[in-house]
């Protein structure tokens, strides 16, 4: 006899089940329970050139109380953005862990999308100021817009949205769409490609979600109380920050796989700004309450994610439970 088909998710219906806010409650609620039931080793990444990589992340249960294995299948090309196209595709499949089947594939660009920025969102309810008013975004691409709605998700206190970009006009572009797109009245959207130290000093909240190779944010000009949260690195040669900005700031991270790939941490090590010790803790441990997140108004926190297979089948668990019981 057949075993059962494995359900295909499109993007469309991925995109109709997840919103950042339920994404990151779900988050919330689960992390604590699953962290110690899910085995995720380091993801596996293969350079194909010198600027595009193959990168395979798998989890796996250990529970029959969350019956799953995971494995995301992610490719990386940068230059993709002057085709029009994301520079990280992938899909991700779901697999029964008492049977082995295939139960579900998904479209991993847009799951990773919502992950990635719900996590960044998850971590701002901890670390940002509750009466954040200002959220400056670096970078203008396909991250960009999730990070802001998933902030506004964790800090409904914002008032107003900066988003700067190298090429002006992808701010300003992206600042008129999220400007006429629904459940944002009363919210001051500016794009701008001026001094990135300027609107750096303005930023309650300081997200960043670019490829670059050299620190952008300088941590001198961070305000007092500002939270900086850093998405865009995940391997040594990249960095969107300076030392200061580490040496500042009390630093969490979303795994402890950041301290070996994010550029910023690495690089601080070796030139002894901080010590892995100093870190203060990852995302489970604050949405445990075993570490303590933001603890005065006046100190500078900052995020560091690399992003984590854990997340990932999490993200998958809900929209496939989502779209099999609806």
């Amino acid at each position: 006899m057949c075993s059962s088909s494995p359900v295909f998710i499109s993007t469309e219906s991925l995109c109709s089940i997840l919103t950042h806010q339920t994404l990151i409650h779900h988050f919330q609620s689960t992390l604590p329970k699953v962290s110690t039931l899910l085995h995720s080793p380091i993801r596996q990444h293969y350079s194909l050139s010198p600027s595009s990589s193959l990168l395979l992340m798998p989890s796996w249960s250990s529970s029959p109380s969350f019956p799953y294995i995971g494995v995301k299948l992610v490719t990386h090309f940068p230059h993709n953005s002057s085709l029009n196209l994301p520079g990280v595709q992938g899909s991700y499949v779901l697999f029964s862990s008492t049977t082995g089947q295939t139960i579900a594939t998904m479209d991993s660009t847009e799951l990773t999308l919502y992950r990635t920025s719900s996590v960044s969102g998850l971590a701002s309810t901890y670390l940002a100021r509750n009466d954040s008013q200002v959220l400056l975004m670096v970078g203008a691409g396909a991250l960009a817009p999730h990070l802001i709605r998933a902030h506004l998700s964790a800090r409904p206190s914002l008032r107003k949205v900066i988003i700067w970009n190298r090429t002006v006009a992808k701010a300003r572009t992206l600042a008129q769409k999220l400007r006429e797109s629904h459940g944002f009245e009363g919210l001051d959207f500016e794009g701008t490609g001026e001094n990135l130290d300027e609107v750096v000093a303005l930023g309650d909240i300081v997200s960043c979600a670019t490829n670059s190779e050299t620190p952008l944010v300088k941590g001198e000009k961070l305000k007092a109380g500002a939270h900086l949260d850093l998405v865009g690195s995940f391997t040594h040669s990249m960095k969107e920050c300076d030392d200061e900005a580490i040496r500042r700031g009390r630093v969490f991270v979303d795994n402890d796989v950041a301290l070996e790939e994010a550029g910023e941490l690495v690089g601080a090590f070796e030139r002894g700004v901080i010590k892995k010790v100093e870190i203060v803790g990852n995302l489970v441990e604050l949405v445990r309450g075993d570490k303590v997140g933001r603890s005065s108004v006046e100190e500078i926190t900052v995020f560091k994610s690399v992003g984590s297979a854990l997340v990932d089948m999490l993200a998958a668990q809900l929209v496939y439970e989502t779209y099999t019981t609806s």
